[in-house]
């Protein structure tokens, strides 16, 4: 099934046209996502979930990556869509006012998987959820998340920083999240 997303300016704004998904990938053209990164408290640490990416993803297979994140339907805004995405991965419901917002971050990317080029252009709006949820206690969808963690969030930092863990996290998120954290 084809999935149509916005074609948005440098600041996320729709322009008020539409393009199925592969081509926005293939040619490079801007469109939007939402991120949430999941966190608690445990034992007086910070943790993060990580959700591992299914295998047969068509972009970094096996990797950890964003709690939950999706590209945003032509018409559908940040916090919607950012709900929807928590739901259908993870079978976590939230309201909007959960949701913190960290900023919005512009990715420009350009890689090779599978043999095909795919060319990112994104606006992505970063949120924060505290959720004290189990793992046993989620839902996940199989087609996209394979396993899911929690982490300690230093120690997942670290792990990122120096590719100890196959992921496909920017760090430039995690800067976002604890800034808010540390305040």
């Amino acid at each position: 099934m084809t999935e149509y997303i916005d074609i948005v300016d440098e600041n996320g704004e729709p322009t008020g046209d539409v393009i199925d998904r592969e081509t926005a990938h293939s040619k490079g053209i801007r469109h939007r996502t939402a991120h949430v990164w999941l966190l608690r408290n445990n034992n007086d640490k910070v943790q993060i979930l990580l959700q591992k990416r299914c295998q047969t993803k068509s972009s970094y297979p096996g990797c950890y990556d964003i709690s939950s994140a999706g590209h945003i339907p032509s018409g559908v805004d940040y916090i919607q869509s950012a709900l929807r995405e928590l739901n259908e991965e993870l079978g976590i419901i939230a309201s909007p006012e959960e949701l913190i917002y960290c900023g919005d971050r512009k990715i420009v990317s350009d890689k090779v998987f599978f043999g095909r080029e795919f060319h990112d252009r994104q606006v992505s709006r970063v949120f924060i959820l505290w959720k004290d949820i189990n793992e046993a206690d989620m839902c996940l969808q199989t087609e996209e998340v394979e396993s899911v963690l929690w982490i300690n969030f230093y120690d997942c930092i670290e792990k990122v920083r120096n590719n100890s863990i196959p992921h496909c996290i920017v760090m430039e998120e995690f800067e976002m999240i604890k800034k808010m954290i540390e305040g």
